[in-house]
């Protein structure tokens, strides 16, 4: 009987061993789930942060050469307003001077298909 409460003594300590493996295992498995999680948020983190850094670079540069098409165009706008101003301020004497002998030099004619009543 000795010898069966042994063999029953063995089983139930190789049953309790087998169990704390397997509890073990199961902790085990679960910090290496955990481990990973935490791996993989870090990396897609990681890779978050160099895509907002690329499309940050393209947005300045994209944005940034827009800036220099209204830069240039206000320039652009500026010379020629200069120009106009320019251009009126050196004609506007001739011209008044040409309007006004237009009005003035009035020189009465008869109209060619003018025919007097008989």
């Amino acid at each position: 009987m000795t010898s069966q409460s042994q063999g029953i003594q063995q089983l139930l300590q190789a049953e309790k061993r087998a169990k704390d493996k397997l509890e073990e295992a199961k902790k085990r498995k679960g910090k290496r789930l955990k481990q990973a999680k935490e791996e993989a948020t870090a990396e897609i983190d990681h890779y978050r942060l160099q895509r907002e850094k690329e499309f940050r670079s393209k947005e300045t540069s994209v944005m940034g050469s827009q800036g220099n098409l209204s830069a240039k165009i206000e320039e652009q706008t500026t010379e020629a307003i200069r120009n106009l101003t320019s251009s009126y301020h050196r004609n506007m004497e001739g011209m008044m001077k040409k309007l006004l002998s237009t009005i003035f030099d009035i020189s009465p004619e008869i109209h060619p298909n003018f025919r007097p009543a008989v």
